[in-house]
């Protein structure tokens, strides 16, 4: 089919009254949940959206940002928020995979005196993990905390180990310090739905933040949120249907970015090594609609894409040295892309 209009029935798909009802409620839960961390976190909108949208969508999110930006406060006041439990692994050369997932030990019954081993949960099982500096340990440890972030289950000894159905990663990378570092290959970094960027406040945040960590401390966030409704606004999210030229638009601007495609676009030619693949344009619809639902929508449209083309694309598309040598990052290439991508193209 190829019209330059859209049908209005598929504008604006519809979903049944349950959905309408979560979705109506997470708007209210949406400013609640900013209003108590509020209490402690000072500014950073963008960043708590885009780590709510990570959570709604069932998926992990990587966090850049120099040191000192909060992000552990951020995210353990978060979990507060949304009552979950919390754990924070610090990620060091000299960390060992069992730290992370647990390990087995020798156990006594004391009645029987039969031996047996006994599984010791490692921090991952937890509902929010905070992986600080995860580009800090060396491969093999990244690549169980990454296979149980994937499969949501540790396998010690023989046996899985579930991890709770609320399961969330955040991790953390310093961009300033690469020394003694193990950078994350690029097919692990797709693992992650976003790549967030953590800036520094502005200046009337900062003073606020002066104020309020040199005072008297205004209290601990409620919870808002409990991991049953996470759970139910996750299928909310995946029940959301999204109408063809959302479609078509989100996977437009991932096949631009492919250099040996003929859809490529003369700029991606030029500065890119390597595109976006199929996972892009799945987790662009995904945080799409996470995107929709957060400020009450009850329909996906090509500005929820747009919304969340950044985070997506930064650490999936691949400049060049053509691209660093003019400055040239993957956020401007993505913001050139979006630019030059109509949003009511035709519909092949």
């Amino acid at each position: 089919m190829s019209s330059s209009t859209v049908p209005a029935a598929q504008a604006k798909p519809k979903i049944d009254d349950a959905d309408l009802q979560a979705v109506e409620n997470l708007k209210s839960a949406h400013a609640t949940i900013k209003a108590e961390l509020a209490k402690v976190i000072v500014g950073q909108d963008q960043v708590i959206d885009e780590i709510l949208i990570s959570i709604f969508t069932r998926s992990h999110a990587l966090l850049v940002g120099v040191p000192g930006l909060a992000k552990t406060l951020m995210i353990s006041t978060l979990a507060q928020a949304l009552h979950l439990t919390f754990k924070r692994i610090q990620f060091t050369p000299d960390l060992m995979p069992s730290d992370i997932t647990g390990t087995e030990v020798i156990y006594q019954d004391q009645a029987t005196g039969e031996r047996q081993f006994k599984f010791i949960k490692g921090p991952i099982f937890a509902n929010i993990v905070l992986a600080d500096e995860i580009n800090r340990t060396p491969p093999k440890t990244q690549a169980a905390m990454l296979e149980a972030m994937q499969e949501r289950k540790v396998t010690v000894g023989g046996q899985d180990h579930k991890l709770p159905d609320t399961f969330f990663v955040l991790a953390t990378q310093n961009p300033v310090e690469q020394e003694g570092t193990y950078p994350l290959p690029e097919a692990q970094l797709d693992r992650f739905l976003f790549m967030i960027h953590v800036d520094y406040p502005s200046t009337l945040e900062e003073r606020q933040i002066m104020r309020m960590a040199s005072g008297i401390s205004t209290g601990k966030p409620e919870p808002v949120l409990s991991g049953e409704d996470i759970l139910a606004l996750q299928h909310t999210v995946r029940r959301m249907p999204v109408s063809d030229h959302v479609l078509a638009y989100a996977q437009r601007l991932v096949a631009v970015t492919r250099p040996r495609t003929p859809e490529c676009l003369d700029f991606c030619k030029k500065w890119l090594t390597w595109g976006a693949g199929p996972r892009a344009s799945l987790n662009l619809i995904l945080a799409g609609k996470a995107h929709a639902i957060l400020r009450g929508q009850f329909h996906v449209g090509v500005d929820d894409i747009a919304a969340v083309a950044l985070p997506i694309f930064r650490h999936r598309i691949i400049p060049n040295f053509a691209a660093q040598s003019e400055g040239v990052t993957a956020d401007d290439i993505t913001r050139k892309i979006l630019e030059t991508i109509p949003k009511n193209a035709k519909i092949d």
